[in-house]
């Protein structure tokens, strides 16, 4: 089929009061905007659904991947700070426990709604990203659609929080994209709510879990009724009272940049949340019996897609040396947790329940740095990256992808931004990075 084309050619309004503009409110978005404006920095955030936190609230992912490197918190500042208010929220979540803490969605909306608010952040929801406009590597304009039809928005300097590397790639940036290989890209999951669960049986019953001997996952898995419960994927929380939170089984062969494909994955997703509830209520009857599909995520659950060409692309290297940076924004420790392809991943569970082979794992204080430089893409000038398309190689993409290392890199690129805006630079190479650490530091970032 040929592509047709149709030009476009009329005035729009232009809104060119601003420092700096985030586009994407993930969790990345919001601790780059909070940032850019606790330092006095004009800034708008551009949020294309109608909340803000991405995959923890709308995404509804049941659980924070861990905030401590075994021994200690090392997402700290801006991220400790939405970690700190949102494990309050879940009171049945002992006030010891660092790692796994169930998120409740809801209250996690108001967190960040708040963050915004006490920052001085400009918010404008339902607003989708839709065109750049950049010369000679320097980002002019971005081209936004909302109920105003399309508008126009102009800053100095722009942060990239789409987590798709939207902004970067529609300025023409180069992006990578999946296996250098073959182009395979981990596949996603579409996370859901049950309600009306037994609480008491599901604390200290039997777990649902892939690696629990007892759990009738694999059961499910082979039962040819529940077709679209395609593997053994099953992680799960209590973000409340009598309710369970599933970040559960894989939507493979999905590639979240194109539309019409998202949008399939998305019915698929849902119909399989219903699957997964007709299964849990039938193998598992003393906790799901009476549970029903209360909710399923807004957002799909999207581990990759595109990944800048940086300045420095952190390589599977520099995670295994747990390697330092002169110009570090924060740590990780994360392991890497790279999802397979279907064919691969049956043939791992077989061998190994763990799927180890696509993982690797830190000892207790083990930690590696990421650099600025990993912010900035190859081709731009006025632009930052935060969140899960920093430059990286594939495998170590699947440590820094997840949300407290998402809060982090976040940080850094807000203040980063509004240094930049400052100072009156032209490129955020020429940010001072030893000044944008030790304003890291002040702040509460842990770098060691």
């Amino acid at each position: 089929m040929s592509l047709k084309t149709v030009s476009f050619n009329r005035n729009l309004p232009l809104d060119d009061s601003w420092d700096v503009i985030v586009a994407g409110g993930g969790p990345a978005g919001c601790t780059a905007a909070a940032a850019a404006a606790r330092e006095g920095a004009r800034t708008l955030l551009l949020e294309a659904s109608g909340c803000l936190g991405g995959m923890g609230t709308a995404g509804l992912v049941p659980a924070w991947c861990p905030f401590t490197d075994g021994e200690k918190i090392i997402y700290r500042g801006l991220a400790q700070t939405v970690f700190d208010r949102s494990r309050n929220q879940v009171a049945h979540v002992s006030e010891s426990r660092l790692d796994w803490v169930a998120i409740d969605p809801e209250g996690l909306k108001q967190i960040y709604d708040d963050l915004m608010g006490e920052t001085g952040v400009t918010v404008l929801f339902h607003s989708v990203l839709s065109a750049v406009s950049a010369t000679d590597g320097t980002v002019d304009t971005l081209f936004v659609a909302n109920k105003s039809g399309l508008s126009a928005y102009r800053a100095k300097i722009y942060v990239d929080a789409t987590g798709d590397a939207d902004l970067t790639a529609y300025a023409g940036s180069p992006c990578h994209k999946g296996d250098p290989a073959d182009g395979t890209l981990q596949p996603a999951t579409h996370c859901f709510t049950l309600a009306n669960i037994d609480s008491y049986q599901y604390r200290f019953g039997r777990q649902l879990f892939h690696l629990n001997p007892t759990s009738p996952i694999k059961a499910m898995v082979a039962d040819q009724r529940y077709p679209l419960i395609v593997d053994s994927h099953t992680c799960n929380n209590q973000p409340g009272p009598d309710c369970v939170g599933f970040n559960a089984g894989h939507v493979y062969d999905l590639d979240a940049t194109d539309p019409v494909a998202l949008s399939n994955a998305m019915v698929t997703g849902r119909r399989a949340a219903q699957q997964y509830r007709d299964a849990l209520a039938e193998y598992m009857p003393e906790i799901f019996g009476n549970a029903f599909l209360v909710n399923t995520g807004a957002l799909m659950g999207v581990r990759e897609t595109r990944r800048i060409v940086g300045e420095y692309d952190l390589t599977d290297d520099d995670y295994m040396a747990r390697r330092d940076f002169p110009d570090e924004i924060c740590r990780n420790a994360y392991f890497i947790d790279v999802h397979a392809k279907l064919d691969d991943r049956a043939a791992q569970e077989a061998e190994d329940p763990s799927c180890s082979k696509q993982s690797h794992f830190y000892k207790p204080g083990e930690s590696h740095g990421i650099p600025y430089r990993c912010l900035i893409p190859k081709a731009l000038q006025n632009v930052l990256v935060a969140g899960r398309p920093i430059a990286s190689e594939r495998r170590v993409n699947g440590s820094v992808r997840v949300m407290p290392v998402c809060l982090c890199t976040g940080e850094a690129a807000g203040l980063a931004a509004a240094m930049a805006v400052a100072d009156e630079l032209q490129d955020v190479r020429e940010v001072e990075t030893e000044r944008l650490r030790q304003r890291l530091r002040e702040h509460g970032a842990w770098l060691p």
